[in-house]
Protein backbone atom coordinates (compact mmCIF):
# COMPACT_ATOMS: atom_id res chain seq x y z
CA UNK A 1 0.00 0.00 0.00
CA UNK A 2 1.13 3.33 -1.09
CA UNK A 3 2.24 5.63 1.95
CA UNK A 4 -0.24 8.18 2.82
CA UNK A 5 0.34 11.78 5.43
CA UNK A 6 -3.63 11.46 5.04
CA UNK A 7 -5.51 8.24 5.02
CA UNK A 8 -8.79 7.69 3.91
CA UNK A 9 -10.30 5.34 7.06
CA UNK A 10 -14.18 3.39 6.30
CA UNK A 11 -15.75 2.77 9.51
CA UNK A 12 -18.52 0.66 9.72
CA UNK A 13 -20.70 1.01 12.91
CA UNK A 14 -21.84 4.31 14.48
CA UNK A 15 -22.48 3.01 18.04
CA UNK A 16 -20.56 4.74 20.87
CA UNK A 17 -17.45 3.30 19.62
CA UNK A 18 -17.97 3.70 15.46
CA UNK A 19 -18.41 7.31 16.61
CA UNK A 20 -16.08 7.62 18.72
CA UNK A 21 -13.57 6.62 16.23
CA UNK A 22 -14.53 9.29 13.96
CA UNK A 23 -14.28 11.54 16.28
CA UNK A 24 -10.69 11.02 17.27
CA UNK A 25 -9.20 9.94 13.67
CA UNK A 26 -10.66 13.07 12.41
CA UNK A 27 -8.63 15.22 15.35
CA UNK A 28 -5.60 13.45 14.07
CA UNK A 29 -6.13 14.60 10.17
CA UNK A 30 -7.63 11.16 8.87
CA UNK A 31 -10.55 11.50 6.46
CA UNK A 32 -13.51 8.96 7.48
CA UNK A 33 -16.41 7.99 6.41
CA UNK A 34 -18.93 6.15 8.43
CA UNK A 35 -21.70 3.77 7.70
CA UNK A 36 -24.21 2.48 9.82
CA UNK A 37 -26.58 -0.88 9.15
CA UNK A 38 -29.29 1.04 11.05
CA UNK A 39 -31.86 3.04 9.26
CA UNK A 40 -31.63 5.99 11.57
CA UNK A 41 -29.86 6.84 14.38
CA UNK A 42 -32.47 6.04 17.23
CA UNK A 43 -30.66 5.94 20.01
CA UNK A 44 -30.63 3.16 23.16
CA UNK A 45 -32.72 3.94 26.22
CA UNK A 46 -30.81 2.82 28.63
CA UNK A 47 -27.73 4.66 30.13
CA UNK A 48 -23.94 4.02 30.01
CA UNK A 49 -20.98 4.73 32.72
CA UNK A 50 -18.02 6.59 30.76
CA UNK A 51 -15.05 6.10 33.11
CA UNK A 52 -12.02 7.59 33.99
CA UNK A 53 -9.78 5.87 31.34
CA UNK A 54 -12.17 6.68 28.47
CA UNK A 55 -12.35 10.66 29.79
CA UNK A 56 -8.79 10.75 30.10
CA UNK A 57 -7.81 9.34 26.50
CA UNK A 58 -10.25 11.67 25.01
CA UNK A 59 -8.06 14.48 27.10
CA UNK A 60 -4.94 12.91 25.70
CA UNK A 61 -6.46 13.79 22.57
CA UNK A 62 -7.97 17.28 23.36
CA UNK A 63 -11.30 16.38 22.99
CA UNK A 64 -13.80 17.47 25.90
CA UNK A 65 -17.15 16.17 25.11
CA UNK A 66 -18.91 18.55 28.14
CA UNK A 67 -19.94 14.79 29.43
CA UNK A 68 -20.26 16.71 33.01
CA UNK A 69 -23.22 19.04 31.91
CA UNK A 70 -24.72 16.21 29.87
CA UNK A 71 -24.69 13.35 32.56
CA UNK A 72 -23.78 13.10 36.86
CA UNK A 73 -20.12 12.81 37.52
CA UNK A 74 -19.72 9.45 40.03
CA UNK A 75 -18.59 10.47 43.27
CA UNK A 76 -18.30 6.52 44.63
CA UNK A 77 -20.42 3.78 44.42
CA UNK A 78 -21.91 1.99 46.78
CA UNK A 79 -22.34 -1.58 46.73
CA UNK A 80 -25.60 -2.49 48.94
CA UNK A 81 -27.97 -5.85 49.91
CA UNK A 82 -30.83 -6.22 48.38
CA UNK A 83 -32.75 -4.75 51.54
CA UNK A 84 -30.72 -1.64 50.78
CA UNK A 85 -27.61 -1.89 53.13
CA UNK A 86 -24.10 -0.87 52.44
CA UNK A 87 -21.57 -3.39 52.11
CA UNK A 88 -18.70 -1.56 50.95
CA UNK A 89 -18.04 1.83 48.94
CA UNK A 90 -15.85 2.32 46.40
CA UNK A 91 -14.24 5.61 46.11
CA UNK A 92 -14.45 6.21 42.17
CA UNK A 93 -13.84 10.27 42.74
CA UNK A 94 -10.12 9.39 43.92
CA UNK A 95 -9.81 7.87 41.55
CA UNK A 96 -10.70 10.05 38.95
CA UNK A 97 -8.96 12.99 41.24
CA UNK A 98 -5.53 11.31 40.44
CA UNK A 99 -6.42 11.47 37.02
CA UNK A 100 -8.09 14.46 36.20
CA UNK A 101 -10.37 13.23 34.64
CA UNK A 102 -14.04 11.92 35.90
CA UNK A 103 -15.92 9.02 35.84
CA UNK A 104 -19.84 9.91 33.99
CA UNK A 105 -23.17 8.33 34.56
CA UNK A 106 -25.33 9.53 31.43
CA UNK A 107 -28.47 8.46 29.26
CA UNK A 108 -26.97 7.10 26.33
CA UNK A 109 -28.30 9.53 23.83
CA UNK A 110 -26.94 12.14 25.14
CA UNK A 111 -23.68 10.47 24.57
CA UNK A 112 -24.34 10.10 21.51
CA UNK A 113 -25.28 13.70 21.20
CA UNK A 114 -22.04 14.34 22.19
CA UNK A 115 -20.09 12.44 19.90
CA UNK A 116 -21.84 13.83 16.95
CA UNK A 117 -21.67 17.33 18.19
CA UNK A 118 -17.88 16.41 17.95
CA UNK A 119 -18.64 15.40 14.18
CA UNK A 120 -18.94 18.70 13.61
CA UNK A 121 -21.95 17.82 10.91
CA UNK A 122 -19.89 14.77 9.10
CA UNK A 123 -22.53 12.66 7.58
CA UNK A 124 -23.05 9.16 8.33
CA UNK A 125 -24.49 6.69 5.66
CA UNK A 126 -27.34 4.52 6.87
CA UNK A 127 -29.14 1.41 6.27
CA UNK A 128 -25.52 0.42 5.17
CA UNK A 129 -25.37 -3.08 6.01
CA UNK A 130 -21.86 -4.38 5.26
CA UNK A 131 -21.91 -7.95 3.76
CA UNK A 132 -17.55 -8.16 3.58
CA UNK A 133 -14.53 -6.06 1.90
CA UNK A 134 -11.75 -6.85 -0.28
CA UNK A 135 -8.20 -5.58 -0.15
CA UNK A 136 -7.01 -4.09 -3.20
CA UNK A 137 -3.39 -2.70 -4.46
CA UNK A 138 -4.29 0.62 -2.81
CA UNK A 139 -6.40 -0.32 0.19
CA UNK A 140 -9.79 -2.07 0.82
CA UNK A 141 -13.16 -2.02 -0.80
CA UNK A 142 -16.32 -2.61 1.18
CA UNK A 143 -19.74 -4.25 -0.27
CA UNK A 144 -22.88 -3.44 0.88
CA UNK A 145 -26.17 -5.80 1.15
CA UNK A 146 -27.68 -2.96 -1.41
CA UNK A 147 -25.26 -2.63 -3.65
CA UNK A 148 -23.10 -0.02 -2.54
CA UNK A 149 -19.61 0.49 -2.35
CA UNK A 150 -16.77 1.78 -0.55
CA UNK A 151 -12.88 2.15 -0.76
CA UNK A 152 -10.70 3.57 1.55
CA UNK A 153 -6.64 2.82 2.72
CA UNK A 154 -7.93 1.13 5.94
CA UNK A 155 -11.27 -0.58 7.03
CA UNK A 156 -12.38 -0.25 11.04
CA UNK A 157 -15.39 -2.86 11.92
CA UNK A 158 -16.54 -1.24 14.69
CA UNK A 159 -20.16 -2.62 14.18
CA UNK A 160 -20.75 -4.96 18.12
CA UNK A 161 -20.88 -8.10 18.96
CA UNK A 162 -22.44 -9.48 15.71
CA UNK A 163 -19.94 -7.56 13.61
CA UNK A 164 -19.99 -8.32 9.66
CA UNK A 165 -16.64 -6.95 9.54
CA UNK A 166 -15.16 -9.50 12.30
CA UNK A 167 -16.94 -12.62 10.49
CA UNK A 168 -15.18 -11.83 6.99
CA UNK A 169 -11.37 -11.50 9.13
CA UNK A 170 -12.17 -14.37 11.35
CA UNK A 171 -14.73 -16.63 9.34
CA UNK A 172 -16.30 -17.52 12.30
CA UNK A 173 -20.11 -17.53 12.13
CA UNK A 174 -20.98 -19.09 15.82
CA UNK A 175 -22.91 -16.88 17.91
CA UNK A 176 -22.26 -14.74 20.86
CA UNK A 177 -21.24 -16.77 24.52
CA UNK A 178 -24.12 -15.95 26.65
CA UNK A 179 -23.20 -14.63 30.38
CA UNK A 180 -25.98 -16.79 32.11
CA UNK A 181 -28.11 -13.81 32.68
CA UNK A 182 -30.48 -11.40 31.55
CA UNK A 183 -30.33 -7.69 31.96
CA UNK A 184 -33.21 -5.36 32.12
CA UNK A 185 -31.96 -1.64 31.39
CA UNK A 186 -33.44 1.76 31.61
CA UNK A 187 -33.41 5.25 31.54
CA UNK A 188 -36.89 7.40 33.27
CA UNK A 189 -37.62 10.27 34.95
CA UNK A 190 -37.46 9.33 38.55
CA UNK A 191 -37.23 11.08 42.14
CA UNK A 192 -36.71 9.32 45.37
CA UNK A 193 -35.81 10.36 49.13
CA UNK A 194 -32.82 7.98 48.57
CA UNK A 195 -31.81 9.14 45.10
CA UNK A 196 -29.74 12.16 46.19
CA UNK A 197 -27.40 13.81 43.33
CA UNK A 198 -24.51 11.83 42.16
CA UNK A 199 -26.23 8.46 43.83
CA UNK A 200 -24.69 5.22 41.86
CA UNK A 201 -25.35 2.15 43.88
CA UNK A 202 -25.28 -1.96 43.17
CA UNK A 203 -27.44 -4.27 45.04
CA UNK A 204 -26.61 -7.41 45.28
CA UNK A 205 -29.07 -10.50 45.76
CA UNK A 206 -29.27 -14.52 45.38
CA UNK A 207 -28.71 -14.61 41.11
CA UNK A 208 -29.59 -11.39 40.89
CA UNK A 209 -28.36 -7.29 40.96
CA UNK A 210 -30.04 -4.33 40.33
CA UNK A 211 -28.05 -0.84 39.67
CA UNK A 212 -29.73 2.19 40.09
CA UNK A 213 -27.77 5.51 39.25
CA UNK A 214 -28.41 9.09 38.52
CA UNK A 215 -27.74 10.82 35.31
CA UNK A 216 -28.61 13.85 35.71
CA UNK A 217 -31.88 15.97 34.48
CA UNK A 218 -33.93 14.20 37.23
CA UNK A 219 -33.60 10.88 35.29
CA UNK A 220 -32.25 7.80 36.72
CA UNK A 221 -30.27 5.41 35.03
CA UNK A 222 -31.70 1.52 36.38
CA UNK A 223 -30.41 -2.04 35.33
CA UNK A 224 -31.54 -5.70 36.76
CA UNK A 225 -29.73 -8.86 36.05
CA UNK A 226 -31.29 -12.16 36.74
CA UNK A 227 -29.87 -15.43 36.49
CA UNK A 228 -31.66 -17.13 33.52
CA UNK A 229 -31.45 -19.78 31.04
CA UNK A 230 -30.58 -18.68 27.27
CA UNK A 231 -33.52 -19.22 25.47
CA UNK A 232 -35.68 -17.63 28.14
CA UNK A 233 -33.05 -14.78 28.45
CA UNK A 234 -33.72 -14.88 24.16
CA UNK A 235 -37.22 -14.83 24.19
CA UNK A 236 -38.16 -12.37 27.34
CA UNK A 237 -41.40 -11.00 26.19
CA UNK A 238 -41.95 -7.83 27.59
CA UNK A 239 -44.21 -9.22 31.00
CA UNK A 240 -42.65 -6.64 33.33
CA UNK A 241 -44.51 -8.52 36.59
CA UNK A 242 -42.22 -10.70 35.94
CA UNK A 243 -39.46 -8.04 36.89
CA UNK A 244 -41.70 -6.78 39.44
CA UNK A 245 -41.67 -10.47 40.90
CA UNK A 246 -38.30 -10.70 40.44
CA UNK A 247 -37.10 -7.66 42.90
CA UNK A 248 -40.25 -8.48 45.73
CA UNK A 249 -38.68 -7.28 48.73
CA UNK A 250 -35.90 -5.38 47.87
CA UNK A 251 -35.30 -1.77 48.72
CA UNK A 252 -37.63 0.99 48.22
CA UNK A 253 -35.91 2.67 45.90
CA UNK A 254 -35.54 -0.21 43.88
CA UNK A 255 -38.94 -1.37 43.71
CA UNK A 256 -40.46 2.11 42.75
CA UNK A 257 -37.88 2.41 40.02
CA UNK A 258 -39.56 -0.55 38.47
CA UNK A 259 -42.96 0.39 39.42
CA UNK A 260 -42.50 3.80 37.27
CA UNK A 261 -41.22 2.72 34.36
CA UNK A 262 -43.40 1.99 32.06
CA UNK A 263 -42.90 -1.64 30.58
CA UNK A 264 -41.89 -0.04 26.85
CA UNK A 265 -38.76 2.34 28.15
CA UNK A 266 -37.19 -1.19 29.22
CA UNK A 267 -34.73 -2.70 26.85
CA UNK A 268 -33.71 -6.62 27.76
CA UNK A 269 -30.34 -7.83 26.60
CA UNK A 270 -29.30 -11.14 27.38
CA UNK A 271 -25.54 -10.50 28.52
CA UNK A 272 -22.74 -11.79 26.36
CA UNK A 273 -19.29 -11.75 25.21
CA UNK A 274 -17.27 -13.82 23.05
CA UNK A 275 -13.68 -15.76 23.91
CA UNK A 276 -11.22 -13.72 23.14
CA UNK A 277 -9.76 -12.81 19.71
CA UNK A 278 -6.40 -12.31 19.65
CA UNK A 279 -6.39 -11.66 15.55
CA UNK A 280 -7.76 -8.54 15.48
CA UNK A 281 -7.33 -7.98 11.59
CA UNK A 282 -4.91 -8.34 8.67
CA UNK A 283 -3.96 -5.60 5.64
CA UNK A 284 -5.58 -3.15 5.72
CA UNK A 285 -8.22 -4.17 7.86
CA UNK A 286 -8.66 -3.97 12.47
CA UNK A 287 -11.55 -4.12 14.44
CA UNK A 288 -12.43 -1.89 17.39
CA UNK A 289 -14.65 -2.48 20.82
CA UNK A 290 -17.21 -4.88 20.97
CA UNK A 291 -16.42 -6.29 17.21
CA UNK A 292 -12.95 -7.04 19.06
CA UNK A 293 -13.16 -7.89 22.51
CA UNK A 294 -17.30 -8.05 23.83
CA UNK A 295 -16.91 -8.60 27.80
CA UNK A 296 -19.58 -8.75 30.46
CA UNK A 297 -20.77 -5.96 31.82
CA UNK A 298 -19.12 -6.16 35.27
CA UNK A 299 -16.52 -3.49 35.00
CA UNK A 300 -18.91 -1.17 33.16
CA UNK A 301 -16.12 -0.96 30.61
CA UNK A 302 -17.84 -1.77 27.43
CA UNK A 303 -18.53 1.83 25.96
CA UNK A 304 -15.34 2.88 27.89
CA UNK A 305 -12.59 0.36 26.37
CA UNK A 306 -14.23 1.34 22.97
CA UNK A 307 -13.47 5.01 23.54
CA UNK A 308 -9.44 3.78 24.94
CA UNK A 309 -9.22 1.78 21.82
CA UNK A 310 -10.17 4.82 19.47
CA UNK A 311 -8.00 7.12 20.79
CA UNK A 312 -5.08 4.67 20.70
CA UNK A 313 -5.68 3.69 17.39
CA UNK A 314 -5.90 7.24 16.45
CA UNK A 315 -2.39 8.12 18.60
CA UNK A 316 -0.89 4.81 16.20
CA UNK A 317 -2.16 5.98 12.76
CA UNK A 318 -0.73 10.01 13.62
CA UNK A 319 2.88 8.41 14.71
CA UNK A 320 3.17 6.20 12.00
CA UNK A 321 3.16 7.14 8.12
CA UNK A 322 2.29 3.24 6.95
CA UNK A 323 -1.52 2.84 7.48
CA UNK A 324 -1.08 -0.74 7.81
CA UNK A 325 1.53 -0.53 10.17
CA UNK A 326 -0.48 1.55 12.64
CA UNK A 327 -3.12 -0.80 12.82
CA UNK A 328 -0.47 -3.40 13.93
CA UNK A 329 0.70 -1.17 16.34
CA UNK A 330 -2.62 -0.48 17.83
CA UNK A 331 -3.65 -4.15 18.08
CA UNK A 332 -0.38 -4.91 19.74
CA UNK A 333 -1.03 -2.23 22.50
CA UNK A 334 -4.67 -3.07 23.26
CA UNK A 335 -4.41 -6.79 23.22
CA UNK A 336 -3.03 -7.54 26.49
CA UNK A 337 -5.30 -5.04 28.51
CA UNK A 338 -8.52 -5.96 26.35
CA UNK A 339 -8.02 -9.31 27.22
CA UNK A 340 -7.88 -8.70 31.24
CA UNK A 341 -11.21 -6.96 30.55
CA UNK A 342 -12.98 -9.88 29.02
CA UNK A 343 -11.85 -12.64 31.30
CA UNK A 344 -12.08 -9.97 34.67
CA UNK A 345 -15.91 -9.42 33.42
CA UNK A 346 -16.54 -12.90 33.09
CA UNK A 347 -14.75 -13.75 36.29
CA UNK A 348 -16.47 -10.87 37.96
CA UNK A 349 -20.14 -12.21 36.72
CA UNK A 350 -19.99 -15.57 38.43
CA UNK A 351 -18.85 -13.92 41.19
CA UNK A 352 -21.85 -11.63 41.47
CA UNK A 353 -24.71 -13.46 40.27
CA UNK A 354 -23.94 -16.43 42.80
CA UNK A 355 -27.22 -18.17 43.62
CA UNK A 356 -25.83 -20.37 46.44
CA UNK A 357 -26.82 -19.09 49.78
CA UNK A 358 -24.11 -20.09 51.57
CA UNK A 359 -21.90 -18.81 48.77
CA UNK A 360 -23.58 -15.79 48.92
CA UNK A 361 -23.01 -15.13 52.47
CA UNK A 362 -19.25 -15.65 51.92
CA UNK A 363 -19.16 -13.43 49.21
CA UNK A 364 -20.75 -10.19 51.45
CA UNK A 365 -18.26 -11.40 54.17
CA UNK A 366 -15.43 -10.73 51.81
CA UNK A 367 -16.93 -7.12 50.33
CA UNK A 368 -17.50 -6.00 54.07
CA UNK A 369 -14.04 -6.84 55.37
CA UNK A 370 -11.60 -7.10 52.71
CA UNK A 371 -8.94 -4.68 52.35
CA UNK A 372 -9.89 -1.51 50.04
CA UNK A 373 -6.51 -1.90 47.93
CA UNK A 374 -7.36 -5.47 47.10
CA UNK A 375 -11.04 -5.48 46.85
CA UNK A 376 -10.35 -1.69 44.71
CA UNK A 377 -7.89 -3.22 42.88
CA UNK A 378 -9.43 -4.59 39.73
CA UNK A 379 -11.25 -1.27 39.09
CA UNK A 380 -8.19 0.54 39.80
CA UNK A 381 -6.51 -1.23 36.59
CA UNK A 382 -9.54 -0.14 34.59
CA UNK A 383 -9.78 3.21 35.28
CA UNK A 384 -6.00 4.28 34.20
CA UNK A 385 -6.20 3.95 30.46
CA UNK A 386 -3.42 2.87 28.48
CA UNK A 387 -2.34 5.16 25.64
CA UNK A 388 0.32 5.16 22.84
CA UNK A 389 2.74 7.09 25.42
CA UNK A 390 3.11 4.56 27.70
Amino acid sequence: MPERTNPRAIVIGAGIGGLATAVALRRVGVEVEIYERAPDLRPAGFGISVMSNAVAALRALDIDLGLEKRGQTILHTEIMTDKGRTLRSLPLESAGDRLGAPSVAMYRGDLQAALLDALGGLPVSLGAVATGYDTTGDGVRVTFEDGREATGDILIGADGINSAIRRAVTGDTRGPRYGGFLCWLSVTPFTHPKITKGFNAHYWGLGSRFGLHDVGKGRAYWWGTVNMPADAARDWDGDKDQIVRAYAGWADEVREAIRTTPVEDIVAVPAQDRPFLENWGDGPVTLLGDAAHPMLPSLGQGGSTAIEDAVVLAQCLASRKDPVAALRAYEKLRRARTREMVEVSRKFGGFEQLENPVLRAVRDVYLRHAPQSVLFKPFQRALTPQLLDE
